[in-house]
């Protein structure tokens, strides 16, 4: 696993403000998150201490200090990640409304100043060599391309979930997508890397580059796809309603979908019953309020049966 690591400050209002207007904030919630260790989280929670491992870069300061604790204590080894002296942890600030939808502003700050060189320390090669899965989120394009270079290289399982690299062109980010099996995308996310608000065409602009990758598209309340060159498989989403849940905060929802996901493939699961976990660890998370609200296994499953 690699990419940002944030504190995230949460803003509860009513509803989104327009160009000019104040709201009243309800309630401020000050949280761990970051796509990269939200995901490692969500994994841990469903294979157990010591299973996952995350590569990032944090500053020398107090939410650092409080990152790696965190991360001790839910069982994500954090051995790799690098401290930045000279810049401040990554903050996002993030606004929920009351139908649990957000809109989030982030400060990468030292996510920004892991560079590919960093992965060549040794602690860090051999936990790259001992995974079986590679997650990539959202560190610098040129880590992230190395990585993947190397991780498929040794013959591992590599995942890619671009988040705000969706933003660079198709063409930017070929040779990245030569080296992965599984891009992770929200619709949005497919858009704006293919400039095709069908996600069926995104995902076939997609497949063009790398005839081997599968396509798992993020749908939300309507649950997930994935394409590959021949086929496309839809799974439902978990029904909150019928379940007497309700939706509270959808920040981290992607993130737990693509830990589940992960968890799943790296157990050998297939690619259908991967979805189904992604799908129902998504679900259960908008229900809490934490950024990192994932399920633990017991839970998980639970809602599977």
């Amino acid at each position: 696993m690699i990419g940002a690591i944030n504190w995230d400050i949460n803003l509860f209002i009513s509803n989104f403000p327009r160009k000019g207007e104040e709201v009243v904030v309800r309630q401020i919630t000050r949280v761990p998150g970051g796509k990269a260790g939200n995901v490692a989280v969500a994994i841990a929670r469903l294979l157990g201490p010591g299973q996952t491992a995350i590569l990032g870069s944090l500053g020398k300061d107090g939410v650092a200090a409080e990152q790696a604790r965190i991360f001790e204590q839910e069982g994500v080894i954090a051995s790799g990640i690098k401290y930045n002296p000279e810049m401040e942890s990554g903050q996002a600030y993030i606004l929920i409304d009351k139908q649990g939808e957000n809109v989030i502003h982030t400060y990468f700050g030292a996510n920004a100043s892991f560079m590919p060189e960093d992965l060549d320390e040794p602690k860090r090669q051999e936990m790259i060599s001992e995974a079986r899965v590679i997650t990539i989120m959202d560190p610098p394009f040129e880590t992230s391309l190395k990585l993947a270079q190397r991780a498929k290289q040794m013959g591992k399982i590599v995942a890619w979930d671009p988040g705000v690299k969706s933003e660079l062109r198709l063409d930017k980010v070929s040779p990245l997508l030569r080296n992965v099996d599984y891009v992770a995308l929200n619709e949005s996310e497919v858009a704006k890397l293919t400039g095709s608000d069908d996600s069926r065409i995104g995902a076939r602009k997609l497949i063009e580059v790398n005839d081997d990758l599968k396509v798992v598209t993020k749908l939300g309340a309507n649950g997930s796809e994935m394409y590959n060159r021949n086929d496309r498989a839809s799974v439902p989403p978990l029904d909150l309603k019928a379940k007497g849940l309700k939706v509270v905060n959808t920040v981290g929802c992607g993130d737990a979908f693509l830990g589940a996901f992960v968890a799943a493939l790296s157990e050998g699961r297939s690619e259908e019953e991967a979805l189904r976990w992604g799908n129902c660890a998504a679900g259960l998370k908008a229900t809490r309020p934490e950024t990192r609200g994932s399920p633990n296994r017991e839970t998980l499953l639970k809602y599977l049966s």
